[in-house]
């Protein structure tokens, strides 16, 4: 795909064939070939809003309160992404599961 990407530029701007006829020889849409003349390499996927966090989105304030105390404790001491786990069941009476907790980005100090 990445020799196509750096083709179809030359094969539009230098050797001034239509967009159109470009698309025609390497089997894309129009739309994927304006993109390609667009970027020198390919973009990406940019998610358009944040991903929502209907069971967890409220409990984060209380999440980061207990790394932000975990940052002074000395390491052996500092909460684990399951003991969090289990206080959000018991205090908070979260109802998400272990994996919706644990796998929130960069914010367990140790697993």
């Amino acid at each position: 795909m990445f020799e196509v990407y750096a083709a179809v530029p030359d094969f539009v701007f230098t050797q001034g064939i239509s967009r159109r006829e470009a698309a025609r020889v390497f089997e894309q849409s129009s739309e994927t070939i304006v993109k390609m003349c667009r970027f020198s390499r390919p973009p990406g996927y940019v998610r358009p809003k944040p991903v929502e966090k209907p069971k967890l989105g409220p409990l984060l304030k209380l999440i980061n309160a207990i790394l932000e105390q975990d940052r002074t404790a000395p390491v052996k001491q500092r909460h684990t992404a399951k003991r969090i786990y289990e206080s959000l069941r018991g205090l908070a009476r979260f109802a998400g599961g272990y994996t919706a907790a644990k796998d929130r980005p960069g914010a367990w100090l140790r697993d």
